[in-house]
């Protein structure tokens, strides 16, 4: 397999920027290199600037260039993820519950970077040990259709669930034995709680519900900040008034003329 050279990975990258939004610095041509080569080897081509001139002519089927989506985007998480936003949404949970008592208000929370889905199945197990049978939802989106897909089976490395309180693991999580020893499966009962689609935050998105809280925590921080006021605008537009935006912790909102107010360090409402 050849090297990927300088000009094919600046036509890549420009290429993936444009569909997804994501800009890919030259610290990334390791990694770039790398992703592409195995996706090459797959097409049937040996030669890696080939491979990309296919790509960005328009010459590979449309479906190769979801799968260098796929690849390119970078999805490394874990359950419970900065744990102090899981604390303040348990507090809102408790409140909801206090001020719905009987009636049939549904709390519906969006994690709209959602990755492999430890995020959505984290919020989950908040929701359901907080509010039990009352009306709850939890939707978690994502620009990798193979994460998106991998979210849904609920199946993950048990390194992964370092945060999960003890009490969750035994309610919510099932302990993988024989081939899926060292891996844990997330309780079918939950799994049903939960819905995972594809959607791209640079694009229209699709059929949603008004949301009381939304996670986009994470994904910011790939964009520049023209993108990331469009995507920030576009998400609101989901978030109910009054609703809770929690972003990641390496992410500001202050210079980007939002209509938020910052209750907490990456804790916004609605305003």
């Amino acid at each position: 397999m050849t090297a990927l050279s300088r000009k094919a990975f600046e036509s890549v990258t420009q290429l993936f920027h444009s569909v997804s939004g994501i800009k890919l610095g030259d610290n990334k041509h390791a990694l770039v290199s790398g992703r592409l080569q195995r996706l090459a080897q797959e097409a049937g081509e040996p030669n890696l600037d080939a491979y990309v001139d296919r790509l960005v002519g328009g010459h590979a089927p449309a479906a190769e260039m979801t799968r260098v989506i796929d690849r390119l985007t970078t999805n490394e998480t874990y359950f419970f993820r900065e744990p102090q936003h899981f604390n303040d949404l348990a507090e809102r949970l408790r409140a909801h519950a206090a001020q719905a008592a009987g009636a049939k208000t549904e709390f519906t929370v969006w994690s709209a970077a959602s990755s492999s889905g430890e995020e959505a199945y984290s919020v989950a197990m908040l929701m359901a040990d907080v509010l039990g049978s009352a009306p709850w939802q939890v939707i978690g989106t994502d620009l990798s259709t193979s994460v998106v897909e991998s979210a849904r089976r609920g199946l993950y490395p048990m390194d992964r669930a370092r945060m999960v309180p003890p009490a969750y693991l035994k309610r919510f999580c099932l302990k993988g034995q024989g081939e899926h020893e060292g891996q844990l499966l997330v309780a079918k009962a939950l799994r049903e709680r939960v819905s995972f689609q594809a959607a791209n935050l640079m694009q229209s998105l699709p059929q949603l519900p008004s949301f009381d809280v939304i996670f986009l925590r994470n994904v910011l921080i790939y964009f520049d900040n023209d993108a990331k006021q469009e995507i920030v605008r576009r998400v609101l537009t989901q978030l109910k008034p009054q609703g809770v935006l929690y972003t990641g912790h390496a992410e500001s909102l202050s210079t980007l003329n939002l209509p938020v107010k910052a209750l907490a360090t990456a804790i916004h409402v609605h305003a």
